[in-house]
């Protein structure tokens, strides 16, 4: 393993920074100020311009609510980070406070405890959640603290901010966009009178894209641009930087009745509604600083997003395109597992090599388009830490004894992929093996599941802990995320958690989850086993209608890392049967090498 540098080595530029804002801050009259990971759009993934709280703290990872007051600096991570956040944060002086999941949020009951009545904390509230900011303002009114929403502190001290990004905006077109942008509004169109809602503002991106068909490259890996959109019975516009979307296309946008307005025009929009209407927002989709901004004379509707519901049911059309992707992708994958097979030994190999090589495979495919999420390349301790990353500075060798766990996934025109496969390296250990064959189980256990239509999702989380739960093992993350047809790779409603479960994870076809359970072992090694799972009907009895999962993701199991004696034969029979469905799927897609690895991955376990 390359030693990754030290951090008592490393000169951050992090401790002159918190300088810089804690005089901005001190002006402003405020004694403490949240940085959370998030942008005007509440998006997983942030454009540069966003990306405070990684410039005020150096910590990379995806999620985490930075807090800085006169004498404290801390992060609030949850326990997918705590390792890489516990390395980025040494040379910072930050302190690493660990909360049990990212949707925690701890951090509002520090600044309850730990400020005093009659000071204030500060937050940029164009980029909080509603939801979130009302807990916060509760939590601090409570205790006599103030809370203001009003300054963006980042503009002030934030040298050389990155802009707005400036990629343009294509079609979604036929035949993978299966269902025309006229008929999505009319769609949205018929839920806003169902609730009487004359407007329907939205700012969340994939929203955005799937509302108009429309495809960008502003954040990396979800091919989603930034805007917003203002949507009546009669018109709808488009806010979008200035240039993003082509002439030819704009013209194919107002035959449909979109219009298009400047970015920073939206909150003129907003403002400008006329009394007496309503307006339909979704509370856990829009900021705080966009709430405030809807004049007191409108009428709100919160609800969730019709979008939201209606992107997470594929049409029967698009999951038939989703499981051309997932041969497609399959494919790549057997190249990319006969080379890395091959090549072990005989060239030098990194977890940076995996990712190259991967990458190379998907970019050979038809219809793709980019990477779905940065590839998890984690040999033996690495893969104890669900969100690694392999950088140039810090990363390991593919060679020894061990388990080597590859977490990837592409962007095809015609659907998103997410697989994670774990394979072993030289000699595995009966421990290794034992972990491998509990998440196996864990994994079938979900995958066998029969379910009345609308159970709530996170009620399905069990179902794969159970074998692991059953060792006295846990492991610290959701079973299963919703995934979208190419858009974000991490789509709700729906999700297999242990999160409090809400009426709008209620289980429905069409959807697309997930099945990824997990054991890691902190310094040593991890496993997790990730296939995407279809709902689709199963039967109708006098209980009513009951759905069960299609497994979509097309690659073997490496077999060599199970313990036959500890899977009953109805496991066995599963993954038999998933082995000759990806034989018989496959073959004609790959010749040579790969077609060989093929066959041997997937020779059926004799019990």
């Amino acid at each position: 393993m390359n030693s990754p540098i030290s951090p008592s080595a490393v000169t951050s530029p992090i401790p002159a920074r918190l300088v810089q804002l804690r005089a901005a801050m001190k002006a402003q009259g405020l004694d403490a100020y949240i940085v959370p990971s998030s942008d005007p759009h509440l998006s997983e993934y942030l454009p540069d311009r966003w990306q405070g709280r990684t410039y005020f703290s150096g910590f990379t990872g995806s999620v985490g609510t930075l807090i800085v007051t006169a004498d404290f600096a801390g992060l609030w991570v949850d326990s997918r980070y705590w390792n890489s956040a516990e390395t980025e944060l040494a040379p910072t002086g930050i302190k690493m406070m660990k909360i049990a999941s990212a949707a925690a949020t701890l951090y509002i009951d520090w600044l309850a405890e730990n400020l005093q009545a009659g000071q204030t904390a500060g937050v940029d509230g164009m980029v909080l959640g509603l939801a979130t900011a009302r807990a916060l303002e509760q939590a601090l009114k409570a205790k006599g603290i103030q809370l203001d929403t009003g300054t963006d502190l980042l503009q002030q001290v934030w040298d050389q901010r990155p802009s707005l990004p400036q990629a343009p905006i294509y079609e979604h077109a036929a035949p993978y966009a299966v269902v025309s942008r006229a008929d999505k509004l009319a769609m949205l169109r018929e839920q806003m009178r169902s609730m009487n809602a004359d407007w329907h503002f939205v700012s969340t991106v994939d929203d955005l894209a799937w509302i108009f068909n429309l495809r960008g490259s502003d954040v990396s890996y979800n091919p989603v641009f930034v805007g917003h959109a203002m949507i009546s019975q009669h018109e709808a516009t488009l806010f979008v930087s200035n240039g993003k979307v082509p002439a030819e296309l704009a013209t194919t946008l107002a035959q449909d009745g979109v219009s298009l307005s400047d970015y920073g025009n939206a909150a003129t929009a907003l403002s400008a509604l006329p009394a007496g209407s309503s307006i339909l927002i979704d509370p856990r989709r829009i900021t705080f600083g966009f709430r405030q901004i809807i004049p007191a004379t409108v009428r709100v509707v919160e609800a969730i997003n019709p979008s939201v519901f209606a992107k997470s049911r594929k049409t029967a059309q698009e999951a038939q395109y989703v499981r051309e992707a997932m041969e497609q992708d399959g494919a790549a994958l057997c190249e990319f597992f006969s080379w890395l097979e091959g090549a072990l030994g005989k060239q030098g190999i990194t977890e940076l090599t995996i990712d190259e090589e991967i990458c190379a495979a998907r970019a050979r495919q038809p219809h793709f388009v980019s990477p779905s999420f940065s590839t998890i390349a984690g040999f033996n301790a690495n893969g104890a830490m669900p969100h690694y990353r392999a950088t140039q500075e810090s990363h390991s060798v593919i060679e020894g004894d061990g388990l080597l766990l590859i977490d990837s996934g592409g962007q095809y025109l015609n659907g998103t992929t997410d697989i994670t496969r774990v394979m072993p390296i030289g000699q595995v250990s009966d421990a290794q093996k034992r972990d491998f064959t509990l998440v196996l189980k864990g994994m079938i256990n979900l995958s066998q599941m029969r379910y009345p239509r609308g159970t709530l999702s996170p009620m399905l989380d069990t179902v794969a802990r159970a074998p692991i739960w059953a060792d006295g093992i846990n492991y610290g993350h959701g079973t299963g995320h919703g995934v979208g047809y190419f858009l974000n790779v991490h789509e709700g409603p729906q999700n297999i958690s242990g999160t409090i479960a809400e009426a709008h994870m209620a289980m429905e076809p069409g959807m697309i989850t997930s099945n990824e359970p997990g054991i890691y072992r902190p310094g040593k090694w991890g496993v997790r086993i990730e296939n995407l799972l279809l709902n689709v009907p199963a039967m109708q009895t006098e209980f009513g209608e009951y759905l069960e999962f299609e497994t979509l993701t097309l690659c073997p199991i490496d077999t060599r890392c199970i313990i036959i004696s500890l899977l009953r034969a109805d496991e066995i029979k599963w993954l038999n049967d998933y082995h000759a469905t990806v034989l018989q799927r496959l073959s004609a897609r790959v010749n040579g090498a790969a077609l060989e690895w093929l066959k041997e991955r997937t020779r059926a376990l004799l019990h």
